[in-house]
């Protein structure tokens, strides 16, 4: 069973999230910031894994905290249940159209963290989310999963579009890189190691 079971509390937050790579896309999100909510269906559905967040956190400030340390739990939940890399398709790559928008992901398993995060928003809040948080979510999920992750815009004018085309096509990317490849019977790196 490739799972995780994670629990993170600090004095600004308390999150646990309960992941299973090979799922159905199952999600039960409550982290109290409701478009966040919203993108974390988006990864369990198209990325077709099931996922359970709970999230507390100093939303009396904003959302910043939770949003990053959501992103910190869910890197460390996928780094921990893909495992030994034995097998894993590794790479994943997806382009995802939202009506006017465009977005791109592509993400290596690796075990070497690196974000670029090329997205321009027309507006800085989509509801009360800062559109900022965004990129703070993919960079907190690319250092804790231990994955080199482009994410990259590539046209829209509606700020939920765009944030939610990003997610859909990341979901989209992480589903294909951490599928198991029946032909690969070793760590896939000409390396023969995968390295932090």
């Amino acid at each position: 069973m490739r799972q995780a079971n994670i629990s993170r509390s600090t004095a600004e937050t308390t999150i646990s999230v309960v992941l299973k790579l090979d799922g159905e896309g199952k999600i039960e999100a409550r982290t109290g910031v409701g478009f966040l909510d919203h993108m974390l269906t988006h990864v369990a559905r198209h990325g077709l894994f099931d996922l359970t967040v709970a999230a507390k956190g100093d939303l009396e400030t904003d959302a910043h905290h939770t949003v990053e340390d959501v992103g910190i739990c869910l890197g460390k939940a996928f780094h921990e249940a893909v495992g030994a890399p034995v097998g894993l398709t590794r790479f994943g790559h997806a382009v995802v159209p939202m009506d006017d928008a465009l977005a791109e992901a592509a993400i290596d398993f690796c075990g070497r963290p690196f974000l670029v995060f090329d997205a321009a928003f027309a507006t800085s809040q989509v509801g009360e989310f800062d559109v900022e948080l965004t990129e703070e979510f993919f960079r907190a999920f690319a250092t804790h999963s231990k994955t080199t992750l482009h994410l990259l815009l590539r046209h829209g004018r509606n700020a939920h579009h765009c944030i939610e085309a990003l997610f859909k096509a990341f979901a989209r990317a992480l589903r294909e890189a951490v599928c198991l490849d029946p032909r690969v019977k070793d760590i896939p790196s000409t390396k023969g190691i995968l390295e932090a």
